[in-house]
This record gives C-alpha cells, sequence and structure tokens, in this order.
C-alpha cells in the first residue's frame, strides 16, 4: 500500500522510440546527415544514464524556476509541491536532500 512518505511521480519517457528512430535514420543517412545523427543519437543515449528520473525531474523543475536547492532548502521544498500538488512533504524533502546530497 503507498504511504504519504513514498514518492509517487510518473515518469513518461520515450527514449526507447527516440533511440530507434534515430537508430534507423542514422542506417539511411548520407554522409553529409550521419555526423548530426550519431550525435543525436550519443545525447539521447546519455539523457538520465544512472540517475533516478525522479530527481531529473526535481532538478528541472528546480532549474527552470532557478531555485538552487543547496541555498534555498525551504524554496525548493516549495516549488516542487507546487508543480507537483499532491506531493508530500516528507517526498518533497527527500527529493531535494538527495539534490544535495549529489551536487
Amino acid at each position: 500500500m503507498f504511504t504519504k512518505k513514498e514518492t509517487h511521480l510518473l515518469v513518461l519517457n520515450d527514449l526507447d522510440e527516440a533511440r530507434t528512430a534515430l537508430s534507423e535514420a542514422l542506417r539511411e543517412a548520407d554522409r553529409e546527415t550521419e555526423p548530426g545523427l550519431r550525435r543525436a543519437l550519443e545525447i539521447v543515449d546519455g539523457i538520465g544514464a544512472g540517475t533516478d528520473p525522479r530527481e531529473r525531474w526535481a532538478r528541472q523543475v528546480l532549474a527552470e524556476a532557478g531555485v538552487d536547492a543547496r541555498e534555498k532548502e525551504i524554496l525548493a521544498i516549495k516549488t516542487l509541491r507546487e508543480a507537483l500538488p499532491g506531493l508530500s512533504l516528507i517526498a518533497a524533502v527527500d527529493l531535494v536532500r538527495k539534490l544535495q546530497a549529489t551536487a
């Protein structure tokens, strides 16, 4: 059963579809477009490598709001809770503290 202490965040990820589309385009690419497609594939492969999608979401929300989680912890928590109504205080604090630890 879900509790208020858990962070429930649904992350939609279409990277597999993007990766497949780029790979197919690369197979059919001419010399001129090949370097750009290779770079795009590298970028897609590098997105989120090894990071928790919840932390990536929180980092993105705070970056868009211009809030530094280390300098303004309370504001960071408030910003995350406003961005995702229903996010518990405990879950928001947990996310901010994880960001602080990895920064």
